[in-house]
């Protein structure tokens, strides 16, 4: 019991009190601050401080209200802001590895279709794809959602192939992923095998890959034209500290041609 009070107290502390100067984009209600990941900038591995590897705000992470993290209420700030949440009414959507609280924003926006999918689904409201051979129509989806996923998968350039094909023309694909600005070229090495060398090499134990800055070439590659917008740009008025992002992330969004 004790424990319990000690994991639960700072959250009703943070979250609960009336009057804190802090906003959830996601459920709207003001909190005191945003819970820490794990240990926070402690726990993150010293070769991705060194990289300067842009990614979750590990010390403003989730909501102690609703629990939604740092990366799911940036995204939610980038789709008003940009225009793509009153975009997507009448449109398809497929969204990767769906994140707890953001569908219901998307279902609202009145969408002609919402998928959830996963190679690893834990919900049987989640459909299994493998991103790196989906069974879809060529040109059959409007809009995908990969937030954080690019970096999980064994091969990102079959990946970004597949999601090209299945994405119609004009369609949208939202790709967010960590990367360091400082490293040239992505880096990646099959002797990373182990959970510890993950995590110290690529900043997490299943990341596969550390994408450097070019990463943006690795898509357009793939045929995508670049969209991508940087938090000053389109959230000017989101004062990060206030809304808990890291305003380092862009806004990771590309199209189709046509």
């Amino acid at each position: 019991m004790a424990l319990q009070l000690t994991k639960v107290l700072p959250y009703a502390l943070a979250g609960w009190i009336p009057g804190g100067r802090r906003h959830c984009a996601m459920c709207n209600h003001r909190v005191w601050r945003f819970m820490p990941y794990r240990n926070g900038s402690r726990g993150v591995a010293p070769l991705m401080l060194t990289l300067e590897v842009v990614g979750s705000d590990v010390d403003h992470f989730e909501c102690p209200r609703c629990g939604a993290h740092d990366r799911e209420r940036h995204l939610l700030l980038y789709l008003r802001a940009s225009g793509l949440l009153e975009w997507i009414k009448g449109k398809s959507i497929l969204h990767f590895a769906p994140e707890k609280r953001l569908p219901r924003w998307l279902k609202e926006a009145g969408p002609a279709s919402y998928t959830a999918c996963d190679l690893y689904p834990q919900s049987p409201q989640v459909l299994r794809i493998d991103m790196l051979d989906m069974e879809l129509a060529s040109a059959s989806v409007d809009l995908v959602i990969a937030n954080h996923v690019l970096e999980h998968v064994a091969d990102d350039g079959k990946a970004l192939s597949e999601l090209f094909r299945i994405l119609a023309p004009g369609g949208y694909a939202i790709l967010q992923t960590p990367y360091s600005r400082k490293l040239h070229a992505t880096w990646s090495d099959p002797g990373i095998d182990t959970d510890q060398a993950r995590l110290h090499a690529h900043g997490q134990e299943d990341h596969v890959r550390l994408f450097g800055r070019d990463i943006f070439q690795r898509i357009t590659a793939a045929g995508f034209q670049s969209h991508v917008r940087g938090h000053e740009e389109l959230l000017a008025d989101a004062e990060p500290n206030k809304v808990g992002v890291n305003p380092a992330e862009p806004f990771f969004l590309f199209r189709k041609p046509g």
